[in-house]
């Protein structure tokens, strides 16, 4: 039972295996064929009851951890979508909304486009299944039954500010190549008064982001790749007992 609520705690939080078109039932169903599949690999349980208050403690235990697993991958996703959200801001669609079936929510456009990006990298680079393993290794690296103060989530919390990181540099070439454009319009409407610059810069600027864009996005491969490695190795960082 307690290998199964780390389990499920990480398929109920980390992306795509989170998503809301994903029944509950399926998730429940595979996360319990997962522990099966990995329950001989894992070490010896503790011989405690699980209705006992230690047990209970166990249980929230593993369900913490798998939680967290799940957030250190997630921050990945929400760092292409901040991107998106940037670049949407400054291409000047930010006004432009999409739905987000597997959010429930109201998304901008580019940000939508970015996620779903993100998500067919994960999963060419194979993705889901680093995440199964690293969540495999946590059971060595932090066994159930383990004092309750042996790790920390202080590498969670710290590595938030990779996700802003991460964002700004996905944005930034669309970023910077606008800054250029509307330095330019600038000086443009200093010399021409008369000029309807909203006529002129809306299209200007969107046309030059969707090109820049365009150009920026067989670079994302190696660093979603490297962005990946890091979000795994804190996937493991988090499990890891503090000396």
């Amino acid at each position: 039972m307690w290998p199964f609520c780390r389990i499920l705690a990480l398929l109920s939080t980390a992306p795509l295996f989170s998503a809301r078109g994903i029944p509950g039932h399926v998730k429940v169903l595979t996360a319990f064929v997962v522990t099966i599949l990995v329950a001989p690999l894992l070490p010896a349980m503790p011989n405690v009851s699980p209705a006992s208050a230690y047990g209970l403690l166990i249980v929230a235990q593993q369900v913490l951890i798998g939680v967290a697993m799940g957030l250190a991958i997630r921050l990945l996703f929400m760092a292409f979508e901040m991107a998106g959200h940037i670049i949407g801001l400054q291409m000047g669609l930010g006004f432009a909304t999409f739905f987000d079936p597997q959010n429930g929510t109201q998304v901008p456009l580019v940000g939508q486009f970015m996620t779903i990006m993100a998500m067919l990298l994960f999963l060419s680079l194979n993705g889901h299944l680093l995440v199964i393993n690293a969540l495999v290794s946590s059971f060595e690296t932090i066994p159930i039954g383990a004092n309750m103060a042996s790790w920390s989530l202080r590498a969670l919390v710290l590595s938030a500010a990779n996700m802003f990181a991460w964002g700004m540099q996905l944005a930034m070439p669309v970023v910077g190549a606008l800054m250029l454009v509307n330095a330019a319009l600038g000086v443009l409407t200093r010399a021409s008064p008369q000029l309807n610059i909203f006529a002129v810069g809306f299209p200007l600027t969107m046309g030059v982001g969707f090109v820049i864009l365009g150009i920026s996005i067989p670079y994302f491969l190696p660093l979603f790749d490297g962005m990946l490695n890091q979000s795994i190795a804190l996937m493991l960082k988090i499990a890891r007992p503090i000396p």
